[in-house]
């Protein structure tokens, strides 16, 4: 349950990213502060908008869903139950492939990195690890045994 918990909070702290970024598209905040990077280059870029949405409210879409699935993952009701850590890895794994195509076109097509989405690219990549290792030792201490996805008891 604790990987539950990890990426709630992991999860949070995307949401705020991609919040910012969001605002900033979509007009809400005038400046966006970056510090050293090209955050403007890259959320002015023709790649910043997929299928006329801002790629950010993916990411804000994609780690609210995230947060969502692990806080009702860590209720009593669902705590034993593997469907929350199955939902999370599926996300976690869809939001990280995403994130590694966004940041090909940042490195090779746009010639700019933001610093925000490298932030946002490290929180996503932590949130699929914490997903994969608790994917991995789901049910330890309950009397169950799963690896990787493949259940049985152990010998």
């Amino acid at each position: 349950m604790r990987h539950r918990q990890a990426i709630a909070l992991l999860a949070l702290i995307g949401f705020f990213i991609a919040l910012y970024l969001w605002l900033y598209k979509i007009g809400a905040i005038g400046e966006l502060k970056c510090g050293t990077g090209a955050c403007e280059a890259v959320q002015t870029s023709r790649w910043a908008v997929w299928f006329g949405v801002p790629v950010a409210f993916y990411g804000v879409v994609g780690y609210a869903a995230l947060f969502l699935v692990a806080l009702v993952g860590v209720q009593p009701a669902f705590a034993m139950r593997r469907a929350p850590t199955l939902l999370l890895t599926a996300l976690a794994s869809g939001g990280l492939l995403f994130t590694l195509y966004l940041t090909y076109l940042e490195v090779f097509v746009i010639h700019a990195i933001c610093r925000w989405c490298v932030g946002s690219a490290v929180v996503i990549t932590v949130i699929w690890v914490v997903s994969m290792i608790g994917l991995k030792t789901w049910g330890e201490g309950s009397g169950e045994w799963f690896d990787a996805g493949v259940g049985s008891s152990p010998p």
